[in-house]
């Protein structure tokens, strides 16, 4: 390896462990990484005037001597996540580090294509205003639906009613950046593997409840499967009886036509409510209804989390948006049977956890995809 590739190699390596980890010390990223402190102060010094990462005391001290500096992530560059969803559309400005420094959540009924472009581009034009001092490098979109892998179409989302539309494409020519769209789903699976509940898992499963249905992320070996086309992990679409309700997708019984956010926000007579709003709503319920509904939805639950523990065999299963707010609502015993009935071999240490991201995971996800390319050649020549 020539000594050009080595060195944008060791800066990905920093920034990449600054970006993971929240910050870390000189001392800790000599360490990890096996470089000498000169080398490290080189390329810290490197990425800082490059804009990147800062450092700052505020590493606590251990025995005598003063602490090491923390090298943090600047928020000089920003990346614009925009997530379109059957009853809104959220727009959020993300740094690096997992963080999202603003999120905007503007209400509109099936937004068409052009309608998701045009509110994304205005709302991301107040934040960037809001946020001067920074740079928006990039634009991502998680979209529920099946999302191209290599090119951001997407081909079909069909509770918004979008077929084979290049909404990346649109949103770069809104914006000015280069964007892309990818699925929601793997974007909320790659946000809890990279910060929240999943960070240091090999293997695991992600399933997302949202009004446009249930969509899913799988990991295996700690690396996000991607399928084909990119398409891996509808597990929404997991059969759970023939007999069941039509599935947006055609098919009868599926398990997001089973477990249907919408049936509980009409029961509740909600409009476009987000995940807070929606799961303070059910806890105050009074609805015998609504709690049979519950019942009714979480036994489907139960099924589909018995079949992704046999096919896939994972350490872990993280429930985000209304499942886990239809797991948290059902009684302590129902949760401890969920997986009563599975095969005892994987059911016995599988572990389910709610996500730990909350609302920002999507955005979080998103933005991944978008700094990438800028962790592997932070000091390249495109611009950035």
């Amino acid at each position: 390896m020539d000594g050009g590739r080595l060195r944008q190699r060791n800066l990905s390596a920093v920034l990449s462990r600054v970006h993971r980890r929240g910050g870390m010390t000189r001392a800790d990223l000599t360490r990890e990484l096996g470089l000498n402190r000169s080398t490290i102060g080189d390329l810290v010094i490197a990425l800082a005037d490059a804009g990147w990462v800062t450092e700052v005391d505020d590493a606590p001290r251990l025995g005598a001597g003063r602490p090491s500096p923390r090298v943090v992530a600047t928020d000089d560059r920003l990346v614009i996540a925009v997530n379109p969803e059957l009853d809104a559309v959220e727009v959020g400005l993300v740094a690096l580090g997992g963080r999202v420094l603003e999120r905007v959540r503007v209400p509109a009924a099936q937004p068409t294509v052009e309608d998701a472009v045009a509110i994304a581009a205005s709302t991301a034009r107040d934040l960037a205003e809001r946020n001067p001092r920074s740079r928006v490098v990039a634009a991502v979109a998680a979209v529920p639906g099946l999302v191209r892998s290599d090119d951001g179409l997407v081909r079909v989302a069909p509770h918004l009613g979008w077929r084979e539309q290049p909404f990346g494409t649109l949103l770069a020519e809104a914006l000015g950046v280069p964007a892309t769209a990818v699925n929601d789903a793997q974007s909320g699976c790659q946000a809890e593997l990279a910060f929240g509940a999943g960070s240091g898992t090999r293997s695991m499963v992600y399933l997302n409840g949202g009004a446009s249905g249930i969509g899913g992320g799988i990991v295996m070996d700690g690396r996000l499967l991607q399928g084909r086309d990119g398409h891996a992990g509808e597990l929404g679409h997991l059969g759970i009886d023939t007999d069941g309700p039509r599935c947006a997708c055609g098919a009868r019984g599926c398990l997001e036509a089973m477990v249907d956010r919408r049936a509980v926000v009409r029961e509740l007579g909600l409009e476009h409510p987000d995940d807070a709003e929606l799961a303070t709503a059910i806890a105050e319920s009074r609805d015998h209804a609504l709690g049979a509904l519950l019942t009714a939805q979480f036994g489907s639950l139960r099924a589909g989390l018995r079949s992704i523990a046999t096919a896939l065999n994972p350490e872990m299963v993280i429930l985000g948006g209304y499942l886990a707010t239809l797991w948290t609502v059902v009684s302590e015993s129902e949760r401890h049977n969920a997986l009563s009935d599975a095969l005892p071999a994987v059911a016995a240490d599988l572990r389910i956890e709610i996500a730990a991201l909350g609302a920002n995971r999507l955005l979080i996800g998103a933005a991944e995809r978008a700094w990438e390319p800028l962790l592997d050649d932070p000091l390249g020549t495109n611009g950035n």
